[in-house]
């Protein structure tokens, strides 16, 4: 189990958890700052952080093999803090998931491979992982959890196609995805991104 960051209110004192999944050559504590910008007050903040800076060694749409083993063993580590969160008396719909990159690939990927009503996944640029998706590796169902992907349309890492089949893929299952896709070419956050965030997912008193 890789080293967690532990930031927020403890798993006893929230009723609330984020688990927030750092990118590609970052670390924990890059992840654990999006606490400056989105309304995560109330939360336990969970931040793992990847052996050498990367969760898997080769793009999210290489082929599998070669990003195993460690791929199997970046999706047992977000598994085994779900569990965590559940034997501390969380429900699905506490948890969510919040993730940049390859980050964000893995918050889908793990929620589709487990999909049940959460309180959010969130994913700033990312996709479904594997070299074609497919369907039959996911099960569950969403049960309406909102799930926000956010991307440029022509990004260096993420190809628009992939969001959109992931997107579908994962509405499919129950989801109501919302996806924002910007101009710009940039590989980074927007304020816009968080905006919706918070007002939509992290503010929902509905």
């Amino acid at each position: 189990m890789s080293e967690i960051s532990r930031e927020g209110l403890s798993l006893q004192e929230a009723n609330k958890v984020a688990i927030m999944i750092h990118g590609r050559g970052a670390n924990a504590n890059s992840i654990l700052s999006l606490k400056d910008y989105l309304n995560l007050e109330g939360f336990a903040l969970l931040a793992p952080n990847a052996q050498n800076g990367t969760w898997y060694p080769y793009s999210f749409m290489a082929p599998d093999a070669q990003n195993e083993p460690a791929f199997s063993q970046a999706i047992k580590q977000i598994g085994e803090l779900v569990q965590e969160c559940m034997e501390q008396g969380f429900d699905s719909e506490d948890i969510f998931f919040i993730g940049f990159s390859q980050g964000a690939c893995l918050a889908l990927e793990y929620a589709a491979q487990h999909a049940s009503k959460y309180g959010g996944v969130i994913a700033f640029t990312g996709g479904l992982i594997g070299e074609k998706i497919r369907e039959e590796k996911y099960q569950g169902d969403f049960a309406g959890t909102k799930v926000f992907i956010g991307s440029s349309n022509r990004d260096m890492h993420v190809p628009l196609s992939r969001i959109q089949d992931s997107a579908k893929l994962i509405e499919k299952m129950g989801a109501n995805v919302k996806t924002l896709i910007f101009e710009d070419p940039q590989h980074t956050i927007r304020e816009e991104e968080m905006d919706w965030v918070n007002k939509n997912i992290l503010l929902d008193e509905v």
